[in-house]
C-alpha cells in the first residue's frame, strides 16, 4: 500500500531504493509464492510458543476465530464480515479507507504536546462533522483550526473500535496472550517471571508478519503515532501504560465483549500493547534468519551450505541454531535446476542433521552454565523431522511438532 508521507516525526524514510531493502525477498517470497511464506513464519512461531491445537487452527485460517464472547461461550466471529460500501467508519479495512485515517494520523504527529491526548474527548459536534467529511472521502486541511487535536484523537479510537474485526485480528487473539507468557529462565535453568524482551519482540516479529497487508500498514502508522506520542509524555502526559489502556479495546479486545468477560486477561491485553509501542521501531522487522533464508530461497542456494554461511544469519549461537532450522528445506523449496520439490531430498536432510549434531557436540562441550541449559533447550524445541519421518516436510502443517531437534541428534 502507498500512502503519501508528509514531512512529520512518523514519516518513513523512502530515500532507500528497493532492492536495498533487507526484507526485499521476505516480501518476494510472500507476494510470490505465499503458502511457502506462511508455513516458513508459522514454523518459527511454533518454535517460541506453544500452541493449543484450536487456537493453532485459527491462527493458520483453518477454522473460525471463536472467542469468548459476552455470554462467557466460544462463539463464531464470522457474522462480523460485513460488506458495508462508500463509508470509512464501520467498513472493513481498506487502503482507501486507511488513506482517509492517515489524515487524522499525520495531524495528531503534529500536536504530540496536548496534554491528555487519546484521553481527554473532543467536542461531540466537531467529531460528528470531521466524521461526515471523512466518510465522503473528502481531504480536510485539519490545520485550519476549525478542528482540535482533541476531536482526531477520539475519532481515530471510534475509526478503530467500528472495525468488523480488531486491527490485530481474532486468528491472533491467542498468539498475543502466549507471546505474553514469554519469560526468561534463571542460571539454573528454572523459569522466572521476567519477561523475556527479546524473545517476545521476536515472536512479534513473525506474527505481523502474518497479519492481512492492509492491517499490518495501518498497525505501523498507529505504533509509529503512540510511539512518539509516549516519547513526549513529560509534556502530554500519556505513557506507553496510558495509552495501551485507551486503545486495546479498540484493536485487540474481541469484538461485543465486556472488560468483565476478559477477565484476568485485561491486564496482560494492556500490557501487550503498551510492549508494542515501546518496542514498536523494532516489530516491522523480519528476523535475521528469515531475510537470509529468502535470501538463499531465491539466489538458487538449496541450503546453507557450510559453517560461513549459517554465520551470515547471526553472530550468536541462538541465530545459528535458528538458522539451521529455517534452512531445511520447505514445500516450494527449488532444486537446484529450478523446479520445485514437494518433498525433501535425503542428502538435503542428511546434511541438515550433520549440521545440527555438530552443532549440538560443540554445545553439549561448552562449560555449565544458564547460556549453555537455553541453548539446549532450543534444540529441544525445533521442529525438525528424520528422513524416516514418511515423506513429511519440516513445514507439514499439522505435525510440526513430531519430533525434536534434542530428538533427532539423541537417535543418530
Amino acid at each position: 500500500m502507498t500512502i503519501p508521507m508528509k514531512s512529520s516525526s512518523i514519516s518513513p524514510n523512502t530515500s532507500q531504493p528497493v532492492i536495498f531493502n533487507p526484507d526485499f525477498f521476505v516480501e518476494r517470497l510472500r507476494h510470490e509464492h505465499p503458502q511457502a511464506f506462511a508455513d516458513l513464519v508459522l514454523s518459527n512461531i511454533t518454535r517460541l510458543i506453544d500452541l493449543p491445537g484450536d487456537a493453532f487452527s485459527q491462527l493458520t485460517g483453518e477454522s473460525e476465530a471463536k472467542l469468548p464472547s459476552a455470554a462467557g461461550f466460544l462463539r463464531s466471529f464470522n457474522f462480523l464480515k460485513r460488506k458495508d460500501k462508500g463509508v470509512v467508519f464501520g467498513a472493513p479495512l481498506t487502503e482507501e479507507g486507511i488513506a482517509q485515517i492517515y489524515q487524522l494520523i499525520e495531524y495528531l504527529s503534529k500536536n504530540l504536546h496536548v496534554e491528555g491526548l487519546f484521553r481527554v474527548p473532543g467536542h461531540s459536534l466537531r467529531q460528528a462533522a470531521l466524521k461526515e467529511m471523512l466518510n465522503a472521502g473528502a481531504e480536510i486541511d485539519l490545520e485550519t483550526g476549525d478542528f482540535h487535536p482533541n476531536d482526531a484523537a477520539t475519532l481515530l479510537k471510534a475509526y478503530l473500535g467500528e472495525l468488523p474485526e480488531p486491527l490485530l485480528t481474532h486468528r491472533h487473539y491467542h498468539a498475543h496472550l502466549k507471546i505474553g507468557d514469554l519469560t526468561r529462565f534463571d542460571d539454573r535453568g528454572d523459569k522466572t517471571n521476567i519477561p523475556d524482551k527479546e524473545l517476545q519482540i521476536e515472536a512479534f516479529q513473525l506474527l505481523f508478519m502474518l497479519l492481512p497487508p492492509a492491517n499490518r500498514s495501518l498497525l505501523k502508522l498507529l505504533l509509529d503515532l503512540l510511539y512518539h506520542t509516549a516519547r513526549n509524555q513529560h509534556i502530554n502526559k500519556m505513557s506507553a501504560i496510558n495509552l495501551a489502556t485507551m486503545f486495546a479495546p479498540h484493536i485487540i479486545w474481541p469484538k461485543n465483549v465486556m472488560a468483565s468477560d476478559l477477565q484476568e486477561n485485561i491486564e496482560q491485553l494492556n500490557n501487550g500493547i503498551a510492549f508494542l509501542i515501546r518496542h514498536s521501531q523494532k516489530l516491522f522487522k523480519a528476523p535475521t534468519y528469515i531475510k537470509e533464508y529468502t535470501r538463499l530461497y531465491f539466489t538458487g542456494s538449496k541450503t546453507l551450505q557450510s559453517k560461513d554461511d549459517l554465520t551470515l544469519c547471526s553472530g550468536t549461537e541462538d541465530g545459528l541454531i535458528s538458522a539451521i532450522t529455517a534452512a531445511s528445506p520447505s514445500p516450494s523449496m527449488r532444486t537446484i535446476s529450478g523446479e520445485v520439490s514437494s518433498t525433501p531430498t535425503k542428502s538435503t536432510q542428511s546434511y541438515t542433521e550433520c549440521a545440527l549434531r555438530e552443532l549440538y557436540q560443540q554445545v553439549n562441550n561448552l562449560p555449565e552454565s544458564a547460556k549453555k541449559k537455553k541453548l539446549i533447550r532450543q534444540f529441544d524445541k525445533q521442529p525438525l523431522l528424520t528422513p524416516s519421518a514418511d515423506s513429511r516436510t519440516p513445514f507439514s502443517r499439522k505435525h510440526w511438532r513430531s519430533r525434536s531437534l534434542g530428538g533427532i541428534i539423541k537417535v543418530c
